[in-house]
């Protein structure tokens, strides 16, 4: 993962274009490390998303992740490394960080989860699957937009995929959120409640196939004009034809 990392910082992004027939009124661009800001959808709110892969990026989305955990009272100091088996993503508009989410991808160092739920993470490894982790979301909450939540969880999704060949995602939550990644991005619960020493608090693991995942982009995304009564996120993702030109661009440049 290092050496796609350093391969990216000096690349620019250039994006195809967009489905604007499904997309609506919102705006995303994406940004690479050297602020080369692509376009993707142009209307009259914008947002960003960009790798927080500087000391900068890791420290604006660290302020983030340790608001957001202490308002929700979980304990510690949270903190970005630079970790050759993480990718960390932020959202911001305007300048300000408003959302971020990190990948974590499976190695001999194991994820973060096994610390809590190897047991049950050791289960898929020896049915052959390529593991990783949704670790790190915190979202401001006075930003109520599905386009980037969606946007944030799509563009992990190319990375996991796309990038790096995973076949399960894992998350670990706790129980008070369960139900909403179940029903907006259909994870599956895999255990009871443990405590998960980082933030001590309880705390489910949720697994999602990213098969599954998939193909609900295939069905929903890019079509949230259209979406009737589905209720998840995945109206709000970018279109395949999307997808495939972002994956396209990032593998073009690994």
């Amino acid at each position: 993962m290092d050496q796609f990392l350093n391969n990216l910082e000096t690349t620019r992004f250039n994006f195809p274009a967009p489905d604007t027939g499904n997309l609506g009124s919102h705006c995303v661009f994406v940004e690479d490390y050297s602020d080369n800001i692509s376009e993707m959808t142009i209307n009259t709110r914008s947002f960003g998303i960009r790798v927080a892969d500087t000391e900068e990026g890791r420290n604006r989305a660290s302020m983030l992740i340790n608001k957001m955990y202490a308002w929700r009272g979980y304990a510690g100091t949270h903190r970005l490394e630079d970790n050759p088996n993480q990718i960390t993503l932020s959202a911001f508009d305007k300048g300000d960080v408003i959302g971020t989410v990190t990948l974590g991808v499976d190695s001999p160092v194991g994820i973060l989860a096994d610390e809590v739920f190897k047991d049950h993470i050791d289960e898929f490894r020896a049915r052959g699957a390529k593991v990783c982790e949704i670790s790190k979301l915190a979202f401001d909450p006075t930003v109520r937009s599905k386009f980037a939540l969606g946007s944030l969880f799509h563009i992990l999704y190319i990375y996991a995929h796309h990038i790096y060949q995973c076949t399960d995602a894992f998350i670990e939550i706790n129980p008070r959120h369960r139900r909403y990644y179940e029903h907006m991005l259909g994870f599956r619960t895999q255990s009871g409640v443990r405590i998960n020493p980082r933030v001590d608090a309880p705390a489910h693991l949720l697994w999602l196939s990213l098969d599954f995942m998939g193909a609900e982009i295939e069905r929903l995304g890019g079509v949230h004009d259209d979406a009737g009564t589905e209720r998840s996120l995945y109206p709000y993702f970018f279109s395949k034809r999307e997808e495939a030109g972002i994956a396209d661009r990032l593998l073009s440049i690994g």
